[in-house]
C-alpha cells in the first residue's frame, strides 16, 4: 500500500512510473460528428509538462492544463474544427522532436445517437464472467496480470471469460432474455479478489483473462444481430490501488483522502441516505460520500472537473466503440451528486435514447424514487440527478419478508402491495429495475431452499410488475449459495457446464437435471410469451389488497388486460371472483400462460398452493 501514498504525495519518486517521453494518450481515437465537439486528451509522459505540445496539419490546441504532477498535460481540440482523419500529437523540446502520437477521429456508425438502449421491454440477465464459462483456456492467466487462475480457490480466478459469453448466446436468448448486463470486466489488476472486477485499474481496457477489446466489441454485436443488448456495469465512485493513475496521480485531489486516517484511508460509513438529508450533517455525508469501500478501493472525486471529464469521455468512448445498449453503475449515491448529474446529462445529452440504471440501494420509495430524473423527491431535496433508471430495492428487500412471513394485518403479502403503493413517487415507474437478487445478494433459491414454487412466484412477479425485470445467472437452473456461511463466492459459483472438465453442462437442456428442468422450462416460458406484451411492458396496474394469503393484480390497456394471482398459501385456494369485477368486466375467459389451459373466468378460480397464476384474459 505505501505506492500510493507516496503517490498521493506526489513525490519525485513518482516520475519512475513513467520512463518514456510519450506514453499513453486517452481516449487512444475519437470519433466526428459528436453533439459535443469539444474533446480533452489526457497526455502522458516523463515530465511531458516541461516540453512544448503541438498538432499537425494547422490544428489549434484550444486548451492547455498543467497539474502538480509533471508527468500529465489535459489539452482540449474542437473536433468540429479537425477535417483531417488523422493528426499528430508531437511532443517537442526547441526544435527538436521527441515523440509523436498520431490520432484518429473515425466515422460513427449510422444512426449512433440514436441507438436503442434496454427499456421495460427487456429482460436483464446478469453474469458474472469468470464464474460463466470459460470459452478460451489460453487466456486464463496472463503474465503481464498479477492473479493467475485458480479454480480451488473461492474468491480466486476461475477463467470464466468473454468468449465463454458469446458460446452460450443461443442459452441466454432461448431462456427469454433480451438484455445482458456484465459485472466489470475492465482490467482489475490487484493482487486478490479480483474476480469481481470493481477495482478496476484501466478504464480502456479489458482484462486480458477476460478477452480482448475486440472480444468485447464481438459480443455486443453478436448479441445486437439477436435483437439484445449489453449493458455494462460502469464505476465511477472507486478504482483499484494498482491502477496506473492511482499510482502516479495527476492531482493530489484526484482521490478522497483523509489526513488523519490510516495512511490516507477511511471507511465510507456506507449511509449515502445523507446525500438527500436536508437536516444531515457535514461529517456523516463526507464519510459517505468520500469514505472509501475498502484500502483497494480509492475513492474517486468527481468533483474535480478533469476527473469528471475522463469519466464522461471515457464512458461515451465504450458506447461508440462497443455498441452498447446501456450502462448499470455501481453505487451511485456513494459518488458527487452533482457532479454525476452532469456526467448522466452529457451522456444522455449525446444518446437521447440511452439508458443508465443507478445501483440505488436505499430500502424506501421515498429515497429511491429522489435518484431518478425529474424526481419530485428529488426537487424537494434541491437535486435533479438526470439519472433515467433506478434500482427497485424496496421491492427486493420485501418479497422474501412477504413469502415467508405468517399472513397478519402488516405481515405477508401486504408488504409487496405496500411496495407498490408508493408508485407515485417515481416520475418514470416503468424505467425501474425490479429484481430479487443479484451478485452482492443472498441466493433466492438459498433462502427458499431450492423450492421451484417460490421460485416461480418471485419471477412471475418480476416479470409481469411494473419495470425491467433482472435475473441472476444460474437462478433459471436452481442455482443456490449461502452468503452467510461461504461470503461472496458461494453466491458466485460456477455455471455448470462452463469449464470442459465439468461433469455436466447444464446450457444443454437434454443434460439438465428433472429439478433443473423445471426451474429452467417455466423461465423460458414465461420470459419468451413477456417478449411480445406491450401490455406487461408499458400497460396500467391495478392492485387489489391481499387477502388470506393471496395478491392479484391486472396489467391492462386499451386491448388487452393480464390477471396474475400469487397464492402463497400452503393450500389451494378458490379464489372469489366477484372482488374484481371492475377489472373482469366483459371478459368471460382466460388462459394460463404457463400451461395453456382454457380458463372459464365466472364465479371463481382454483389456485394450486404456493403457485402464480398469470391469465391472459379474453371476451
Amino acid at each position: 500500500m505505501k505506492t500510493i501514498y507516496a503517490a498521493l504525495a506526489l513525490s519525485v519518486a513518482s516520475a519512475a512510473f513513467s520512463q518514456k517521453t510519450l506514453e499513453k494518450v486517452e481516449p487512444a481515437f475519437w470519433w466526428k460528428g459528436m453533439k459535443n465537439p469539444e474533446l480533452q486528451l489526457l497526455v502522458y509522459g516523463k515530465d511531458i509538462a516541461n516540453h512544448e505540445i503541438t498538432l499537425s496539419d494547422g490544428i489549434q490546441i484550444k486548451g492547455v492544463q498543467k497539474v502538480e504532477n509533471p508527468n500529465y498535460v489535459f489539452i482540449t481540440v474542437n473536433t468540429g474544427e479537425i477535417n483531417v482523419p488523422k493528426f499528430s500529437i508531437n511532443i517537442k523540446k526547441g526544435k527538436k522532436n521527441l515523440a509523436s502520437y498520431m490520432y484518429e477521429l473515425k466515422q460513427r456508425e449510422p444512426n449512433s445517437a440514436n441507438r436503442e438502449s434496454f427499456t421495460s421491454k427487456d429482460v436483464m440477465y446478469l453474469i458474472m464472467p469468470d464464474r460463466f464459462a470459460n470459452g478460451d483456456e489460453k487466456n486464463d492467466s496472463k503474465p503481464e496480470l498479477t492473479e493467475k487462475v485458480d479454480r480451488s480457490l473461492p474468491n480466486g480466478r476461475h477463467g470464466g471469460d468473454l468468449r465463454g459469453i458469446i458460446n452460450n448466446l443461443d442459452y441466454i436468448q432461448n431462456l427469454g432474455a433480451t438484455a445482458v448486463w456484465l459485472t466489470p470486466v475492465n482490467e482489475d489488476n490487484e493482487k486478490v479478489y479480483s474476480y469481481h472486477g470493481y477495482a478496476q485499474t484501466d478504464l480502456y481496457t479489458i482484462d486480458a483473462r477476460y478477452g480482448t477489446n475486440e472480444e468485447y466489441k464481438s459480443l455486443s454485436h453478436e448479441l445486437n444481430k439477436r435483437n439484445m443488448k449489453l449493458v455494462m456495469d460502469y464505476v465511477t465512485n472507486h478504482w483499484g490501488t494498482s491502477h496506473w493513475m492511482i499510482r502516479n496521480l495527476p492531482t493530489k485531489d484526484w482521490i478522497h483522502w483523509f489526513k488523519d486516517g490510516d495512511e490516507g484511508f477511511k471507511r465510507s460509513n456506507y449511509k449515502t441516505t445523507t446525500q438527500l438529508d436536508t437536516n444531515a450533517s457535514d461529517i456523516d455525508k463526507k464519510y459517505a460520500l468520500d469514505g472509501w469501500f475498502d484500502k483497494t478501493m480509492p475513492d474517486i472525486n468527481q468533483n474535480n472537473p478533469l476527473v469528471l471529464k475522463y469519466l464522461t469521455q471515457n464512458a461515451i468512448w465504450w458506447i461508440e466503440y462497443a455498441g452498447l445498449g446501456g450502462f448499470r453503475v455501481d453505487t451511485y449515491p456513494y459518488n458527487d451528486k452533482e457532479a454525476m448529474a452532469k456526467w448522466a446529462k452529457a451522456i444522455t445529452d449525446e444518446y437521447p435514447k440511452f439508458n443508465i440504471v443507478g445501483e440505488t440501494w436505499l430500502y424506501t420509495a421515498g429515497q429511491i424514487s429522489a435518484w431518478q430524473k425529474n424526481s419530485k423527491t428529488g426537487e424537494a431535496a434541491g437535486y435533479n440527478s438526470n439519472l433515467p433508471s433506478v434500482m427497485d430495492f424496496m421491492l427486493f428487500a420485501d418479497m422474501p419478508k412477504a413469502f415467508k412471513e405468517k399472513e397478519s394485518w402488516n405481515t405477508g403479502m401486504i408488504k409487496i402491495y405496500d411496495s407498490f403503493t408508493s408508485d407515485f413517487l417515481y416520475p418514470d415507474i416503468n424505467n425501474v429495475l425490479v429484481f430479487f437478487e443479484n451478485h452482492d445478494t443472498e441466493r433466492w433459491n438459498e433462502i427458499f431452499n431450492a423450492d421451484p414454487q417460490a421460485y416461480k412466484m418471485g419471477l412471475a412477479m418480476i416479470s409481469t410488475v411494473r419495470g425491467i425485470p433482472q435475473i441472476y445467472y444460474g437462478s433459471e437452473i436452481g442455482m443456490r449459495g449461502d452468503k452467510n456461511k461461504g461470503g461472496d463466492a458461494d453466491i458466485r459459483r460456477d455455471f455448470p457446464g462452463g469449464w470442459k472438465s465439468d461433469k455436466q453442462n447444464a446450457f444443454n437442456p437434454s443434460e439438465q437435471t428433472a429439478e433443473q428442468k423445471e426451474f429452467f422450462q417455466f423461465t423460458s416460458k414465461l420470459l419468451n410469451w413477456r417478449k411480445g406484451k406491450e401490455v406487461i411492458h408499458n400497460g396500467k396496474t391495478k392492485n387489489y389488497v391481499p387477502q388470506d394469503g393471496i395478491f392479484t393484480y391486472f396489467r391492462y390497456n386499451e386491448k388487452e388486460s393480464v390477471m396474475v394471482i400469487v397464492n402463497n398459501n400452503e393450500k389451494d385456494q378458490t379464489l372469489d371472483l366477484k372482488r374484481f369485477e371492475e377489472s373482469l368486466n366483459g371478459f368471460s375467459k382466460g388462459k394460463d400462460v404457463i400451461s395453456g389451459k382454457e380458463l372459464t373466468i365466472q364465479n371463481s378460480v382454483m389456485v394450486p398452493a404456493k403457485t402464480p397464476l398469470i391469465i391472459e384474459l379474453e371476451k
